[in-house]
């Protein structure tokens, strides 16, 4: 099953960081959040990647390009021979399409169309983590046979909770996770027919496409009461890192530690 990406955003929020590099290669833990996206999805069976890149795509191309030579150890012969040692690196295979500087998300998706293979395809944004489990996700979107699944999270309030009873705190809890208000936690399983429902590249998927879904009943919700984050500023990028050094990183669901694998610098960031 493909998996699609959205890796072609501007990231204005991280200006600094984004002059030389798009959005998801922006490191958390010495890797580009896209790569803590991808070994989500690898480790549930999802290993076929069909990334969507625009702004900065050329630090995309060049990261996988030199993906096994950065995430191992070389010995490179000066006439040319270079053997690599130590663990092999993931068997995954990368689709980079450009899909233009300036299209909008829903754009973006439906110039994916040649490379979905009129199938059932996952999509999720470049920017964002999850301990979802995607085969659960998958089950139940085989099970209801509508056209899209979206999955529906609770994210942490970004400020303390307070209950109040007049004027006295009746209750009152740092950070919680919303007790209401599911939203948008991207990580979809989509039919191919959806593709229809985008008009060209202006599009943006979370209007035109997801509210006609929604109207015509094709749009489901699997509920995911776990850990997701997204990375839409710095705070989010610092809260990562932190939660990145911890003994259990929440979204790290595959083997290892995560000191194992702290990776060199990209080129595009060294």
């Amino acid at each position: 099953m493909k998996v699609a990406i959205l890796a072609g955003g501007l990231g204005t929020r991280f200006a600094e960081e984004t002059e030389t590099k798009p959005k998801p290669m922006i490191e958390v833990g010495g890797r580009p959040i896209l790569w803590h996206i991808m070994k989500i999805y690898a480790h549930h069976g999802f290993d076929d990647f069909v990334v969507a890149l625009g702004y900065k795509g050329d630090a995309i191309k060049r990261y996988m390009l030199d993906y096994a030579a950065l995430h191992s150890n070389l010995t490179v012969h000066t006439r040319g021979e270079v053997v690599r040692h130590g663990p092999a690196s993931e068997d995954w295979a990368v689709r980079l399409i450009d899909t233009g500087l300036t299209t909008n998300t829903g754009g973006r998706i439906r110039r994916l169309r040649p490379f979905l293979d009129g199938e059932t395809f996952m999509l999720t944004w470049g920017d964002g983590v999850s301990n979802v489990d995607l085969r659960r996700l998958l089950a139940f979107h085989r099970s209801h046979g509508k056209l899209a699944t979206v999955t529906a999270v609770r994210p942490p309030a970004r400020f303390g909770h307070l209950v109040l009873d007049g004027e006295r705190v009746a209750d009152f809890s740092e950070k919680p996770q919303t007790a209401e208000g599911w939203i948008n936690g991207a990580f979809f399983v989509l039919e191919p027919q959806v593709l229809d429902y985008i008009d060209g590249d202006d599009t943006q998927w979370e209007r035109e496409p997801m509210e006609r879904l929604a109207r015509e009943g094709q749009l489901m919700a699997y509920r995911h009461d776990g850990f997701w984050q997204c990375m839409d500023t710095l705070r989010d990028k610092l809260l990562l890192e932190r939660l990145w050094t911890s003994d259990a990183p929440p979204w790290r669901v595959w083997g290892g530690t995560a000191r194992e694998e702290q990776g060199p610098p990209t080129r595009a960031a060294a």
